[in-house]
């Protein structure tokens, strides 16, 4: 196999990074860019024999990573964000060309992101403590100590980001790392191998591998020697993880899709939630945080559907790397066979295409809209992870927050409204991780993440991360005994 590519003018090598050095495969697979369908190069593609590797790697590096000083560990982390800032350009027009995502956006929001997800957790770690406390005189001493080998499964529609989402708390809790990145979009994860080792990151602490779920990440959430399990992706995916890693009792961390509403009130700003509507088609759709239900009161029904449909149709869709672009392609044919195949089921069961509804030249998808969709449908109750958006109205705020919170789903919730008491009895309500008023994907690392129901188990983000990432621990000390010291 070719052992680096050439992608948008930036060298990507294309073999797994592990124990500190590049390793190849026997197989591989071909990576594809949803931009003009062509085919970008060939990526080693491992198995459980790389799996394995990967993990006597991280678990040989575990004992001095673990008892490196929280200082050294944090300024480590800070190295990281500092190749991370040299080489923003790279990593987004790398990362536009493998997944299909705006390049602007790379450029000015996601990237420093992931430069921001490292300094994050490095300065958290670094004042990571909880007060000591009495017991009838004793005293208790809380202490988070590296749990071990930590396998990271990351998805495709923002990989860099998300996956560094995971590694960043990961390492800064003292723990080794295999991540395992999405096999639609792996090129940016190689990229942070080379950025980290650059930074003195320790041979074995940083283990990437590639390849299928099913090859692969199967021997690696099975392994007896992992500690540590984090996954984003859908929820069939979720259910065969945790099989796998119940053998083991391995501990679980699992984010997973949505069906979030976004609730519009007749008291509502309406330019504000027409805009809030709108952004929903950040990304062709593929954000599991997405508002796609549209719950709006009856009574401005009508004019919202208006004034959306107008900004709605403005979109442009086209070259994710033209700054004049607002939605770049599908990531992938199956995905954009998925999409359609929602929609054209939805509509055959009686729903309205408002807009949209059909698909266009290449991997891209229009902006839909769906109304006259029933509550029960599978259009209201599946995620679709595509520019689908459906409409329905309620009446009352009892019928708002109850049809919002009828799926199987909980991962965030929208409310526009212009009451503040209202917004206080909605959102104690609302079944969510997550929840905005009159506001979209505001995100502070401190601040926890995760879902509710089949959204997803555990909460990362600040102290949230390094309690899964570690074994925490409370020590208990009696009074007045070092009567033989000394």
């Amino acid at each position: 196999m070719t052992e680096k590519i050439t992608v948008a003018g930036v060298r990507v090598d294309t073999r797994h990074w592990i124990g500190g050095e590049r390793v190849a495969s026997t197989e591989t697979f071909t990576d594809v860019s949803p931009i003009d369908g062509s085919a970008i190069g060939e990526i080693a593609r491992g198995g459980p024999a790389e799996a394995g590797r990967a993990v006597a790697a991280a678990k040989a590096a575990f004992p001095a990573w673990a008892a490196t000083s929280r200082a050294e560990r944090a300024r480590i982390l800070h190295g990281i964000a500092d190749g991370v800032e040299t080489r923003i350009e790279e990593l987004a027009i790398v990362e536009t060309t493998d997944n299909g995502a705006l390049l602007r956006s790379h450029r000015r929001g996601v990237m420093p992101r992931v430069a921001h997800n490292f300094r994050f957790f490095a300065d958290w770690l670094l004042k990571l403590e909880h007060e000591d406390f009495e017991t009838r005189g004793h005293t208790n001493h809380v202490s988070w100590d590296p749990a071990g080998p930590s396998v990271l499964i990351t998805p495709w529609n923002a990989p860099l980001m998300l996956a560094t989402w995971k590694v960043a708390p990961a390492l800064a809790a003292g723990n080794t790392v295999i991540l395992k990145p999405a096999e639609w979009s792996p090129l940016t994860a190689s990229l942070l191998a080379d950025i980290a080792a650059e930074a003195g990151l320790p041979a074995g602490v940083l283990n990437i591998v590639q390849g299928y779920g099913s090859e692969i990440g199967d021997a690696l959430t099975s392994h007896p020697d992992v500690r540590r399990i984090s996954f984003t992706g859908s929820v069939p995916t979720a259910k065969r993880i945790a099989a796998s890693a119940a053998a083991n009792l391995t501990p679980l961390s699992l984010e997973l899709g949505g069906k979030s509403p976004l609730l519009v009130f007749a008291d509502a700003d309406l330019d504000l939630a027409v805009d809030l509507a709108v952004e929903q088609y950040d990304n062709a759709g593929q954000v599991c945080l997405a508002a796609t239900r549209f719950l709006v009161e009856e009574s401005i029904a009508e004019e919202l559907t208006r004034r959306f449909v107008d900004k709605a149709i403005r979109l442009r869709q086209g070259d994710p790397r033209d700054e004049a672009t607002d939605i770049g392609p599908n990531i992938h044919p199956r995905q954009l066979e998925k999409i359609d195949g929602f929609v054209q089921r939805a509509i055959e069961a009686g729903a309205r295409a408002v807009v949209g509804g059909h698909r266009k030249d290449g991997q891209f998808y229009a902006p839909t809209l769906l109304a006259d969709v029933a509550q029960d449908s599978e259009i209201v109750q599946e995620e679709v992870f595509g520019p689908v958006l459906t409409l329905q109205t309620f009446a009352t705020e009892e019928e708002a927050v109850r049809l919002a919170n009828d799926t199987r789903f909980g991962l965030a919730a929208t409310v526009a409204t212009g009451d503040p008491e209202r917004a206080e009895r909605v959102t104690a309500r609302l079944v969510a991780g997550t929840v905005w008023v009159n506001c979209f994907f505001v995100r502070d690392l401190q601040a926890p993440f995760g879902g509710s129901r089949h959204s997803g188990v555990g909460r990362e983000g600040g102290t949230w991360s390094f309690d899964f990432y570690c074994d925490v621990k409370n020590t208990v000390t009696a009074p007045n005994g070092w009567k033989n010291h000394g």
